[in-house]
């Protein structure tokens, strides 16, 4: 659940932009945006909370997971591990990650002021788990990773190979469609700029002209493909409402455009067996 930096880049590009590239220039905007980010965000979020998306479902509210007591659970691209801080408070056996080093400082900081620590914290790339087969029952990403990397079917296939069969795999993005409109809270957020279909990744670029933030689209249609081929089954396809009585703006997310499109898409899926 991004929004505009702190640091505005210095251009803006739609250009290819490749795995390596992608995890570098996201490693370093989050290693440099994680404090800021959480003294913005943390309210929301909350120190042990699993925050699904900027609508604000929950999942004490969704049950998305389904009981994760004494289950081997893996968080994708934790930020600051309050999902799974929340995971290890039900009962969980937790193991998170993240790309970012300065995000898993700031996890550190939350293990001591909220009481409950994560023991399992690694920096790692969704697209090369470094977990043996079958190691988790469950795999939780909200917001993290997914829209980031460049080979994203890749990651299916990873998370697919971490879980054991019959594992549940959950994950929240940025809807689809709003990939078509400009990250406008306001009015202009809801007039089409661009195609759909343009998969093209969304690159800032700093002075020196290299990448220091990238995110990569997939259609619907380009997400179920890259589940079913990873030996997913898609179960269901969660597109939260906004809550009448939300207020909060978050970058691009707002009342005015909750009303009217859907601002995440939820995918609920397991490993066949």
């Amino acid at each position: 659940m991004t929004d505009a930096p702190s640091n505005l880049p210095s251009a803006v590009e739609h250009r290819d932009a490749g795995p390596s590239e992608s995890a570098r220039a996201n490693r370093r905007w989050w290693d440099a945006e994680a404090t800021a980010y959480q003294a913005e965000h943390g309210d929301f979020l909350g120190d042990v909370d699993l925050l699904w998306c900027p609508e604000g479902l929950r999942e004490a509210e969704a049950r998305l997971l389904g009981d994760v007591s004494g289950r081997d659970v893996l968080e994708v691209g934790c930020g600051a591990a309050q999902g799974a801080r929340w995971l290890a408070a039900q009962g969980a056996r937790v193991t998170a990650f993240d790309v970012s080093y300065g995000q898993l400082l700031e996890s550190r900081r939350l293990d001591g002021r909220s009481g409950v620590a994560v023991p399992r914290l690694v920096q790692a790339d969704a697209q090369y788990l470094p977990f043996r087969d079958g190691a988790f029952d469950v795999v939780v990403s909200a917001f993290g990773g997914i829209p980031f990397v460049a080979d994203s079917a890749r990651a299916m296939r990873e998370t697919a190979r971490v879980l054991r069969p019959g594992g549940r795999f959950v994950f929240s993005v940025t809807h689809p469609t709003r990939w078509a409109f400009p990250d406008d809270p306001g009015p202009r957020g809801l007039t089409v700029q661009q195609s759909y279909f343009d998969r093209t990744p969304y690159v800032e670029v700093d002075e020196a002209g290299e990448a220091s933030y990238v995110e990569h689209h997939r259609t619907l249609g380009d997400r179920v493909r890259e589940l079913v081929a990873a030996g997913l089954v898609l179960d269901d396809l969660v597109e939260p409402e906004w809550p009448a009585e939300h207020v909060r703006e978050w970058g691009q997310w707002s009342p005015l455009r909750g009303a009217l499109m859907p601002g995440t898409a939820i995918f609920v899926t397991h490993r066949s067996r």
